[in-house]
């Protein structure tokens, strides 16, 4: 996101009360991340062709978005023509920093 990009409209979306006064503006509506993440998935497909893919979530931040990517995975692995082994695990670090 450039820094001079100004966002979409907080009206424009249906956002919990509580986050109401917090909230200015928003950047990157939910389907286009959903779009994003099913792209990404597509491609992963496309470039580990029929290798075995380890998928590594690190907690605790990144546990929905991991979902999601699998969730995408696993519908292209049931509805393609080819089937890849997937195996799932998980890391917690102590800090980013």
């Amino acid at each position: 996101i450039r820094d001079e990009e100004s966002g979409y409209n907080k009206n424009l979306f249906c956002i919990p009360k509580h986050y109401e006064e917090d909230l200015e503006k928003v950047f990157i509506p939910h389907g286009l991340i959903l779009d994003r993440t099913e792209r990404l998935a597509r491609d992963i497909m496309q470039d580990m062709g029929s290798h075995h893919i380890v998928a590594l979530c690190v907690l605790k931040g990144g546990y929905k978005f991991f979902a999601d990517l699998l969730d995408h995975i696993k519908a292209l692995n049931q509805n393609g023509d080819k089937s890849v082994p997937v195996t799932v695990d998980f890391v917690r670090i102590k800090s980013y920093c």
